[in-house]
């Protein structure tokens, strides 16, 4: 008989449940002053995660809780400067950073649960910050 092993209930991002087609959910992981602040999107039977983070300005996407996506909910929307993401790859195709993408970060789909893989770091860290390091 296989062994279940047991959610690493730190990791858990939200019930897949929590997601309707084509929504979003901010989430917040880690501990210290810069946590790995976080959101996930359904795409289809998918789920998306990336970092809350424009590669324009490196500001958050969202001003208001949960909110990603544009009005007919294709998109992912940086409501700072009005950049549209691909759902299904953060790549950038409209806006101050056309061409960029957003940090994707590794999950599983665990028991109905979206769960943060090991091998993410929740130290909420730029990539060209720290390879600059």
């Amino acid at each position: 008989m296989p062994t279940q092993t047991a959610l690493d209930l730190e990791r858990v991002i939200c019930r897949v449940a929590d997601l309707d087609d084509g929504g979003s959910r901010a989430f917040t992981m880690g501990t210290g002053p810069w946590p790995l602040r976080g959101f996930v999107v359904r795409v289809r039977d998918e789920v998306r995660a990336y970092v809350n983070r424009c590669p324009h300005a490196r500001h958050p996407l969202n001003l208001r809780p949960h909110d990603f996506l544009t009005a007919d909910r294709t998109l992912i929307l940086c409501h700072s400067h009005g950049a549209l993401f691909e759902k299904e790859s953060g790549y950038c195709v409209a806006g101050p950073c056309a061409g960029r993408s957003l940090t994707q970060l590794p999950i599983t789909i665990d028991s109905g649960y979206v769960v943060l893989s090991e091998s993410a770091r929740l130290e909420d860290v730029d990539p060209v910050e720290a390879a600059g390091s």
